[in-house]
């Protein structure tokens, strides 16, 4: 006997997050299957809030329900001081140490040829744009220590070369192919102090 149409479709929907295998799904949707009407509705309601409520900051990149994100709504930040990331989780992991008072930048990804994520994909002319329409003065370039994150990196370092601002990395304590998002507070919070300047003033 085969599956459900509806319990298949689940199955499928559920295998497109990371990480989750067939039989993961099997077990997820099974589960879901369990639970009360009132646990299921209230399941659907997060995940709508999350198609209808939840934006793109215009400026940085980042997670808002409002027009502007809490980052840049911030004026209490140094607005000279950028840290540009991959992911909008990274920037929360740099908040938790409490050692960054600076603005953010989120990329939304990496470059990555094999997945076909290319250069127009990244929210990199916005990054360009702030730092031409403002008085940012170093650039912090934190993306992950992976191959992806490495070359996403270099070709920032590249086109932001032009400018007369401060490039550093962070002095990761870190093995390649780690994720920032994973990373204990105190090491982020060392590898920031201990960032290495690509290009000065």
């Amino acid at each position: 006997m085969n599956e459900l149409n509806t319990i298949t479709k689940l199955i499928e929907s559920l295998r497109k997050l990371p990480g989750i295998g067939l039989k993961t799904a099997e077990r997820m949707a099974y589960q879901i299957l369990d639970m009360n009407h009132e646990s299921i509705e209230s399941f659907i309601s997060a995940m709508d809030s999350v198609i209808h409520k939840i934006n793109k900051c215009p400026i940085c990149g980042s997670y808002t329900e409002d027009g502007i994100c809490p980052f840049c709504h911030d004026e209490e930040r140094d607005p000279t001081s950028l840290i540009v990331v991959s992911y909008y989780k990274d920037a929360l992991a740099f908040e938790k140490t409490k050692s960054f008072h600076g603005q953010y930048h989120i990329l939304n990804g990496s470059l990555s040829p094999t997945k076909g994520i290319g250069i127009n994909d990244l929210n990199i002319n916005s990054l360009i744009q702030r730092i031409k329409e403002n008085t940012i003065k170093e650039i912090i370039l934190a993306t992950n220590p992976t191959i992806e994150g490495e070359t996403t990196a270099l070709y920032l370092e590249k086109v932001l070369s032009s400018y007369d601002i401060s490039i550093s990395r962070l002095a990761y304590g870190l093995p390649m192919g780690a994720q920032l998002d994973y990373t204990d507070e105190l090491t982020l919070t060392k590898a920031l102090e201990g960032r290495k300047t690509i290009r000065k003033e």
